[in-house]
């Protein structure tokens, strides 16, 4: 992307955004965006269709009587040409508006919005409620103020382009976003990282896209703006420029869907194929299949808000439906959308990509058995997961944590089957600093490293070579293991000395007995069994027995357990305690986890890591997987650091001396300072 297209937003942005200097007390803060963001896309709409103004006007006279909306449509959208699906039967301009009486003006732009072909004009009124805003500005006496300053904005398609009105949404969302406080996983996706995702998407479908006739279709399930559809068919177009691209998508958030589905409008797609509302919970392309899906869906956001829909369709539909594999916990649904993707995957000779970014919760999040681990087990063992690379911190507007690009397919090649590919792109090579930082953002993806970092991926670079340090081969069954559960024996000692007898008065068996009760227990305990250390159970339930019959006492079973309980403690020299069958009862609080690489046998790692250090210790072979029934359950986890961990020495010490002895001297000057 060249600086010019870069900076002409910018510049841009900061007009607009100075507008919001007249809204200034009449609006809070966070509701700019109500107000700035559809007059924006009005503006656009407005320098698009003022050309094709008089055409349109002539068409609409000549409309046969009683002729359907779909005809109406089309014939108007005809007369404007270009493929742009969006017209204005109004004979209003911005620049006529502004040439009329300001007094008339909230009501020359109601109408001016009402005239709007169907699809932009349920935005407007539905999504945007811009209406509502119009009021408020004109009962507020600023809203000449606001208009005049959009009149003046050149936003004609010659003058400002498609990409670079991507550019311009972005930053004023991101500082509407900002000044509303939004959370850091409701931020846009930075152009670069999109190209990045694009780029790796493509780079083995080169062939596979040239030629006449060829039809793709490409689908975000948290489109945002639409920026991540636009760029895959920019670079589905450098590929093949006859490639028909179809684009889909779903947006939860009004502001965004409104400008996304106004960008389709005006570009020549189906602007029924954007859809509004909560993917997870409604799927608005249900049945749909498609070739490319790409995402940047919010991450650290919780659905704790829509759960019901979710684990209703997962426990109803089970893998027949979209969330069969697992639920991820309920402060995070990254995963689900994960899910949501793979559920769309084509089932032809085709077949389907993905690529989607998130953070390093889904990499690792969750042991065995848990949510996230069975939707890795899932993903791996239907080996879908072509690559994942790790992309350099500080690239996103809101956020600067680490983030991923997840590369799935259900059309593998040979030479990746039961693969995957970790490419670490993290390092300074692959990044530089911004000039000026944008929120967040102060590292952008160099085009160089982008094409790099594409390369390394196309060419499974594995350990070896320029890229050995970066990008590394595994099997699937690499990341994953089995969880066994190491058992030793409960060794016990016991004694009726004052602070185990204390212990005993505060059990609720012992303390539910009568008080006549509660004494004989007590004088049989601290009388008949004294101070005497008993380090064997069976010894001592034998004394204890004696001593309760020689007293005349009896007890029943949960008061004799919390005697034992109440009067014992862990000792490592005392006897095995053992179950009716003679088997050693195992220790709780010496219950340990083993986790056993998926491709190594448990019995021998236990004879190798375990029995050596604890020859007493055994494995629970009754804890098993639920799926396969083996021995332990069976975990999945991608751990980069573990792959790709870089020794840094520490500093020398003669190096940190002199440091602290520089900054006593600079303490001491301070207080110097302070005292004189």
């Amino acid at each position: 992307m060249d600086d010019k297209t870069i900076q002409q937003a910018k510049t841009l942005a900061n007009f607009v955004w100075q507008i919001a200097d007249i809204l200034r007390g009449d609006f809070k803060q966070s509701e700019y965006g109500k107000v700035i963001l559809p007059f924006v896309v009005l503006r656009r709409l407005d320098c698009i269709l003022e050309p094709s103004k008089g055409a349109v006007l002539r068409a609409q006279l000549s409309l046969p009587q009683g002729i359907d909306e779909q005809t109406r449509d089309m014939m108007l959208f005809g007369a404007i040409g270009g493929g742009i699906r969006v017209y204005n039967t109004s004979k209003l301009t911005f620049a006529s508006i502004k040439a009329q009486n300001p007094a008339q003006l909230h009501d020359n732009l109601i109408a001016y919005i009402t005239s709007f072909s169907t699809s932009v004009k349920d935005v407007f009124l539905d999504k945007f409620l811009f209406t509502d805003q119009l009021k408020r500005l004109s009962e507020a006496a600023i809203l000449w103020k606001v208009f005049e300053q959009f009149a003046a904005l050149d936003l004609k398609p010659q003058s400002v382009s498609t990409l670079a009105m991507g550019y311009l949404f972005e930053d004023l969302i991101r500082r509407f976003s900002e000044i509303s406080n939004e959370t850091a996983g409701e931020h846009f996706t930075p152009r670069e990282v999109i190209r990045l995702i694009v780029d790796l998407l493509l780079v083995n479908d080169a062939q596979a896209l040239t030629g006449k006739g060829i039809i793709r279709q490409v689908y975000d399930p948290a489109c945002g703006t639409g920026g991540m559809l636009a760029l895959t068919e920019e670079g589905m177009k450098d590929l093949n420029p006859d490639v028909r691209v179809e684009l889909f998508g779903q947006e939860l958030n009004g502001e965004s869907f409104g400008i996304c589905k106004s960008d389709m409008l005006v570009t020549g797609h189906d602007p029924e194929n954007i859809a509004f509302g909560n993917t997870l919970t409604h799927d608005a392309h249900k049945g749909r299949k498609f070739h490319y899906m790409l995402s940047n869906p919010p991450y650290g956001v919780d659905w704790k808000k829509y759960q019901e829909p979710i684990k209703a369709e997962a426990e109803t539909k089970g893998t027949d439906g979209r969330f069969g594999a697992g639920l991820p916990r309920i402060s995070d649904g990254q995963l689900l959308f994960l899910q949501h993707m793979i559920s769309k995957m084509r089932d032809d000779e085709a077949g389907s990509r993905i690529g989607i970014v998130m953070n390093g919760s889904p990499l690792f999040t969750g042991g065995a058995g848990s949510g996230e681990s069975e939707i890795r087990r899932w993903m791996l063992e239907k080996d879908w997961v072509e690559a994942i690379v790790a992309l350099p911190t500080d690239l996103f507007y809101n956020t600067g944590i680490q983030t991923y690009v997840w590369l799935l397919t259900n059309r593998k090649r040979k030479e990746r089957r039961g693969r995957v590919q970790l490419i670490d792109a993290s390092g300074e090579q692959f990044w530089k600093p911004m000039r000026k930082n944008l929120g967040s953002k102060r590292r952008e993806i160099r085009d160089d490293a982008r094409e790099t970092i594409a390369r390394i991926f196309h060419e499974m670079a594995n350990g070896g070579g320029p890229w050995a340090e970066v990008s590394k081969i595994f099997d699937t069954t690499d990341f994953g293991y089995r969880e066994i559960k190491v058992e030793r024996p409960l060794r016990l000692n016991f004694q009726a000395c004052v602070e185990r007898i204390e212990r005993l008065k505060l059990a609720k068996p012992f303390m539910k007995l009568d008080p006549a009760e509660q004494d004989d227990v007590l004088n049989v305990v601290t009388n008949r069994l004294s101070d005497a250390l008993f380090k064997d159970r069976p010894t001592f339930e034998v004394a204890l027995a004696k001593a309760l019959k020689g007293a005349g006492v009896k007890i029943g079973a949960p008061v004799k357990k919390v005697i034992l309980a109440a009067l014992s403690e862990r000792d490592e020299t005392a006897a095995i305690c053992r179950d009716g069958d003679g088997n050693p009862e195992p220790d709780p609080e010496l219950r340990d986890y083993e986790l056993v690489p998926l491709k190594e046998d448990w019995r021998a790692y236990v004879a190798r890591e375990v029995a050596p250090f604890l020859p007493d210790a055994w494995v629970d072979e009754a804890y098993r997987d639920d799926a396969d029934r083996g021995v332990g359950r069976v975990g999945y986890e991608i751990n980069f650091n573990r792959y790709f961990y870089r020794y840094h020495p520490p500093r020398a010490l003669a190096e940190i001396d002199a440091e602290l002895k520089t900054l006593e001297v600079d303490i001491a000057g301070l207080l110097n300072e302070v005292a004189g």
